[in-house]
């Protein structure tokens, strides 16, 4: 996750600190990765709401069974991270970009990946064997027969977890090798496998959503065997296009000598991060768990009959909205710099690396900011769409989770620019504190809301704390960050989001307007949720470009430009070819 170099945005121009324009070929390289992983992305996600919607059709948005799969499908995810996904971003991409420089450089990699392999098929055997204990980690199910099918789904799931990190490993040697496309792409393969799988599932058993009682083996196997089908689709996928990349794997054994002591040392940092921010999502997920039969205790109703109260999987599909501004713009961006930034970061380029993050932070602050006020007007018949057989209430409760987590989506985009700055320069170190801090906000704020709030608001509570967390994480990043490479253009990125603010808030008053025309989107079909998506989203989109016009956002410009000019060689290409 990285964003292209200043000059890839801006061909001609020179940035704060001096950052000399490069040649042609690395910015042709840059903004063909982040063309062809802004498809791909964008692609996936669209697949990913498909998927969304077939699953909250099958099992539905809240209730025991949604909740129950939300958990189990949720644990391979959080352990590949804790134990080897931060570890990608800290150590791998800088250490291979490095390793191509170097003969022995194809060695070197077969011996990370050797014993990223190995690392994850022992772990991933033992948490299969452990899924049990893990699931009373990370819930609080309302009924024995929740805890039950919980397990029963983790047992599934949870070996998706050496795939995600096949995925990951093989993608981001093609990414040091400038092959961008099929690591975007692959996505696309499970989002297909997993919709064919739920599609199968409504097809017999017809939607299932509610209690946890009466699930068989063929009911557990189309849903949770079909998402872990797709993560396997997702890896294999990317193994042809290794040999493409010029990449001839080898298994190689044996470390010593091979300089792995300091990507050792960055492991370690990188995984007492990791361990610290588990700990925040185990006190949320287990809140979130709770919420359901806390507020059927309250209201004095039965917790298998609860629906409408967002618990674990609310919190699932109101993530799935909150990521899409950030995966079809800044995911994309950063992806296709952080190869360049590391090289930077190594060479010891200050002006280099001061450049890339100031317009990382502009170009991402743009679209993070427009697209957090367009998710929170239209965050009800946006829910809606994704989770069409829903009851209005469903809507409401994962509405509300939206809009407390899009408030930090724009905090969210410029934490995750930080970050690469520190895998950069594996000073993974240098991320505890502020992840510390981050994560005592997180917790603070969930239990408070906890101990205060009625239960039907504790996840929308945890998504208010959540967005605090990366405002605070991103100041106190950008301060370590200054003190390593003098200054971080600070005036200038806080100027653009100060009127890209303004730009939005401007946009959701228009867009306000024009809802209240229609009504909610909460109790309307989908029809009417798409056309209140497309008009109001239109009018807003139009009063925010025209606003950030009129408050001179030159960022806009930098990006349009930049897209501009890929478009206009695709087509000069494809009308050659014709």
């Amino acid at each position: 996750m990285s964003a292209p170099p200043p000059d890839a945005l801006e061909p001609g121009a020179l940035e704060p600190g001096g950052l000399e324009p490069d040649d042609g070929a690395p910015q042709d390289n840059v903004r063909r990765g982040a063309l062809l992983m802004f498809s791909g992305t964008a692609v996936s996600r669209l697949l990913g709401l498909l998927r969304g919607m077939v699953l909250a059709a099958a099992i539905g948005a809240t209730g025991q069974v949604a909740d129950a799969f939300s958990v189990a499908n949720k644990l391979p995810n959080i352990l590949y991270q804790l134990l080897i996904g931060g570890t990608l971003n800290a150590v791998l991409v800088p250490q291979v970009v490095r390793a191509y420089r170097r003969r022995a450089g194809q060695e070197y990699v077969d011996r990370l990946l050797t014993l990223g392999f190995a690392v994850l098929g022992g772990s991933t055997v033992l948490l299969t064997l452990a899924s049990p204990l893990l699931v009373r980690l990370y819930a609080t199910p309302g009924s024995a027969a929740q805890l039950e099918l919980a397990t029963v789904f983790a047992y599934w799931s949870v070996p998706q977890m050496f795939f995600y990190g096949a995925y990951a490993l093989i993608g981001q040697v093609l990414n040091a090798r400038g092959s961008f496309g099929p690591y975007m792409w692959a996505p696309v393969a499970n989002n297909i496998v997993a919709i064919a799988g739920f599609g199968v599932f409504l097809v017999i058993f017809g939607p299932a959503a509610g209690a946890a009682e009466g699930w068989d083996v063929g009911r557990v196997a189309l849903v949770a065997g079909g998402s872990t089908l797709g993560i396997v689709a997702q890896a294999v996928v990317l193994v042809p296009f290794l040999r493409r990349a010029g990449v001839h794997y080898r298994v190689r054994w044996g470390f010593r000598g091979v300089g792995l002591g300091r990507a050792g040392q960055v492991t370690a940092w990188t995984l007492v991060r990791l361990v610290i921010l588990q700990i925040g999502f185990v006190i949320v997920s287990r809140v979130a768990s709770a919420a359901p039969a806390a507020a059927a205790l309250a209201e004095g109703r039965s917790p298998d009959e609860m629906t409408g109260v967002a618990g674990n999987a609310a919190y699932d599909y109101a993530y799935l909205v909150f990521m899409l501004p950030h995966s079809l713009i800044t995911l994309s961006l950063i992806t296709a710099l952080f190869t360049r930034l590391s090289g930077q970061a190594s060479e010891g380029d200050l002006d280099g690396v001061r450049g890339s993050l100031s317009v990382g932070l502009r170009t991402t602050g743009v679209f993070t900011v427009g697209g957090a006020a367009l998710l929170a007007v239209l965050a009800e018949p946006v829910v809606r769409i994704i989770v069409p057989t829903a009851a209005a209430a469903d809507v409401r409760a994962v509405a509300a989770v939206v809009i407390a987590m899009v408030i930090g989506l724009p905090a969210f985009g410029a934490w995750s620019m930080c970050q690469r700055v520190y895998y950069a320069y594996e000073d993974a170190r240098g991320m505890i504190v502020p992840q510390i801090v981050m994560t005592g906000v997180v917790i603070g704020g969930t239990l408070l809301g906890m101990a205060v709030a009625p239960p039907r608001t504790w996840v929308a509570i945890s998504g208010v704390a959540a967005s605090v967390q990366y405002v605070i994480g991103t100041v106190m990043a950008l301060v370590t960050i200054r003190r390593r490479i003098g200054r971080v253009d600070g005036t200038r990125v806080l100027t653009m989001h100060v009127r890209a603010t303004l730009a939005a808030v401007l946009a959701s008053a228009v867009g306000v307007g024009v809802l209240l025309v229609f009504g909610s989107g909460s109790d309307v079909q989908v029809l009417g949720a798409l056309v209140r998506c497309v008009v109001v989203g239109s009018v807003m989109g139009l009063s925010y470009l025209g606003a950030l016009r009129l408050l001179r956002v030159t960022e806009l410009d930098l990006l349009l430009s930049s897209v501009r000019s890929v478009v206009r060689r695709l087509v000069r290409r494809s009308g050659g070819a014709g």
